[in-house]
């Protein structure tokens, strides 16, 4: 059965891996897939990244809503584009599947001067699962991440570890937020179709 939900990947930061997890999360539920916004990088953008990863022939991959030729944060590359993301302009791609959304950033990346990463997926009304890396501060910002979250009763699905592991940081995150490790991906050699499928061997959803 499809989740109820669609399923937001956010992470605590930037370049903490959500594509990677969300190419993962993909393939092992071979569900659909769509960002929302892709800022910069249009001719390897996300969206592309996660196809060429992914094996399955059911997963489909719908067009982002918006398309930014710069590299930075949302609005500031749509300013220089000479537009304003609209909060109505974003609406759910049509799907009877399970849909994996990949935010941009961290929670509090803006979007417009008043809506941000946070509030998008508040109005998709998605369950999050929040892609954690440990690094010296991975502990106040996943908690922050977490904290915000939960003040605006957004659900979360659990929280992916991503990377080298420090089972003090993650033992203490799960035991303070009480929430579900779904999984933790260590450092993939390669990357490519085949590590992929076997990466999805370590997750639980």
């Amino acid at each position: 059965m499809p989740d109820k939900h669609p399923l937001f990947v956010t992470g605590i930061g930037t370049g903490i891996g959500k594509t990677l997890i969300s190419a993962i999360l993909v393939e092992k539920l071979k569900a659909d897939y769509w960002k929302p916004i892709q800022s910069g990088d249009l001719d390897s953008s996300d969206t592309l990244t996660v196809q060429n990863l992914v094996s399955n022939t059911i997963s489909v991959f719908h067009p982002e809503a918006y398309r930014l030729t710069q590299p930075y944060s949302p609005h500031k590359s749509a300013g220089i584009d000479g537009i304003t993301i609209e909060p109505e302009k974003f609406s759910l791609p049509g799907t009877q599947n399970t849909l994996i959304i990949e935010g941009a950033g961290g929670l509090m990346v803006p979007l417009n001067d008043q809506f941000l990463m946070i509030d998008l997926i508040k109005q998709v009304d998605a369950e999050v699962i929040l892609v954690s890396q440990n690094y010296l501060g991975s502990i106040n910002h996943t908690l922050l991440s977490i904290d915000a979250l939960k003040h605006r009763r957004i659900p979360i699905k659990g929280v992916i570890f991503n990377g080298p592991e420090d089972s003090s940081s993650e033992t203490f995150i799960l035991n303070h937020s009480q929430l579900k490790k779904l999984g933790h991906i260590p450092q993939l050699e390669k990357v490519n179709n085949t590590t992929i499928i076997k990466a999805g061997h370590y997750l639980t959803l």
